[in-house]
């Protein structure tokens, strides 16, 4: 019998997005905000276990920003059994809250595809001795 398992089938019950809505009231007098933006906030935040920040890791797969400044990231881990991960996604989010003029931040945790160290930035590589 074949069964078509996948990894969130082995994956522990983690806390896998954060959502979080701000109240904006002339949106038309606010200015679009640039991926450079939340880029800057996004390395910001460090894994817990590597010196390097999730940025540099590879673990960011997708940021959009849509017209209106609503901000979407979906992001991995290194591990998935990583003991934090039901925080890095808040921890993520929190960092990007800081931007002026968002109207909202959406991260969500996904594991496809699997990371892999060829993810990681030159910076990175450098950092951990990974050549």
């Amino acid at each position: 019998m074949i069964s078509n398992k996948k990894l969130n089938d082995f994956l522990p019950d983690k806390n896998s997005s954060y959502f979080k809505s701000f109240d904006i009231d002339n949106i038309e007098s606010i200015k679009q905000v640039s991926k450079d933006e939340i880029i800057t906030c996004l390395k910001t935040v460090m894994d817990p276990e590597i010196p390097v920040n999730l940025y540099d890791l590879g673990l960011i797969y997708k940021i959009e920003i849509d017209d209106n400044n609503n901000v979407k990231v979906e992001m991995t881990l290194t591990n998935p059994n990583c003991p934090v991960a039901g925080e890095m996604p808040k921890n993520l989010g929190k960092s990007v809250e800081k931007v002026k003029g968002i109207r909202s931040i959406q991260v969500k945790l996904v594991w496809e595809p699997k990371w892999h160290k060829e993810f990681m930035s030159e910076d990175a590589k450098l950092a951990l001795d990974i050549f």
